[in-house]
């Protein structure tokens, strides 16, 4: 195990050093506080207490610093890992400040709705562990939302092969271990409520709010709220998922998608959804192109096809027609000599 220690460290400082300057702060953070959590219980005066969220104690501030507070060395891990992957893998898509931007709005959005949660489960209940014993704190809830910006932008990816398991499936298959080892009491309520919150609310803001150049947010297929379950239950996702998106534009929290008919071309005409990444069509195309070129290969390695060098050289089509190349130089001297004997008897007569 020791070997490979500094083998895991180079690369983790290499993976840090080709990363932005928000990535390394961050990571930085997580390490700074993590390290003070020995002296201090950073996790109580950081992380979101539903009872202190709330008036009259109204700590507001845990919203932002309950991700980067950590108390185990796994959940460091988790949360080092977490950040280092969306820099390698959103930011170059992104850009520093719509991953910051991304960060802070799940984050914010993670504590408030936990918060939310927990003082309604003390309304019902009237226990008051759910107001100040809970603490909401790390990054699983943006660990959620990484993986559904990873389904959106490489959701055909496999991440394992036996059984194959695409990108498009691990949030939802997180989500589901997830609430099993909380049923099995491994796991605290707050890390299920803060990956599922980081989930929903991640997909919300990727769906309709995100900014780029096509405008806001993603109304692609692929990217559709039905998606994130089993295709048998898809269609009845799809019926719910409506219903709650008519509501949510009637009441003017959303906005009715928009469909833009290109009719300049006189062959075809072009339906475009408005936030619609031509860079996903342009990954699809190449995923496609990659899959037929493995096919081809695979024909061409079975068939045995004939070699045609050696009727090319049987074939008399190869003779010129006409005298070329050195054929033209000895016709030339043929038909000097023959004007030079012509002259010579024209002389004699």
């Amino acid at each position: 195990m020791n070997r490979y220690l500094p083998v895991a460290r180079q690369h983790f400082l290499a993976a840090v050093a080709s990363t932005s300057v928000v990535v390394k702060a961050v990571c930085a953070t997580v390490l700074l506080l993590y390290c003070l959590s020995f002296l201090v219980d950073t996790v109580h005066r950081l992380g979101v207490t539903p009872g202190y969220l709330f008036p009259p104690n109204f700590w507001v501030w845990t919203l932002v610093t309950h991700a980067v507070a950590e108390n185990h060395i796994w959940d460091v891990c988790i949360s080092l890992g977490t950040v280092i992957v969306a820099g390698r893998l959103l930011e170059p898509l992104w850009g520093a400040l719509e991953l910051l931007i991304f960060f802070a709005v799940i984050n914010v959005s993670v504590g408030i709705l936990g918060g939310l949660s927990y003082l309604l489960t003390y309304v019902a209940t009237f226990n008051l562990d759910y107001l100040f014993t809970v603490r909401i704190h790390g990054m699983l809830g943006f660990c959620g939302g990484v993986l559904v910006a990873l389904k959106q932008t490489m959701g055909d990816s496999v991440v394992i092969k036996v059984p194959q398991v695409q990108m498009k499936d691990v949030p939802m298959m997180i989500l589901v271990i997830i609430s099993v080892l909380r049923l099995t009491t491994l796991l605290s309520s707050s890390m299920l409520s803060s990956y599922g919150y980081g989930v929903l609310t991640s997909w919300v803001y990727l769906r309709f709010y995100q900014k780029h150049s096509r405008g806001r947010g993603d109304m692609s297929d692929h990217f559709a709220f039905a998606t994130f379950f089993p295709e048998i239950l898809q269609p009845l996702m799809s019926v719910v998922a409506n219903v709650i998106y008519s509501v949510l534009v009637k009441i003017k929290i959303c906005k009715k998608t928009v469909k833009r008919y290109d009719v300049g071309a006189p062959s075809s005409i072009t339906i475009s959804l408005p936030g619609t990444d031509p860079q996903d069509a342009e990954r699809r195309r190449q995923l496609a192109l990659k899959a037929l070129n493995e096919r081809l290969k695979r024909v061409e390695d079975q068939a045995a096809w004939p070699s045609m060098d050696e009727d090319e050289k049987d074939d008399g089509s190869d003779v010129p027609l006409l005298p070329g190349g050195d054929g033209d130089d000895l016709g030339a001297e043929e038909h000097e000599t023959g004007m030079g004997a012509f002259k010579v008897l024209s002389s004699d007569s």
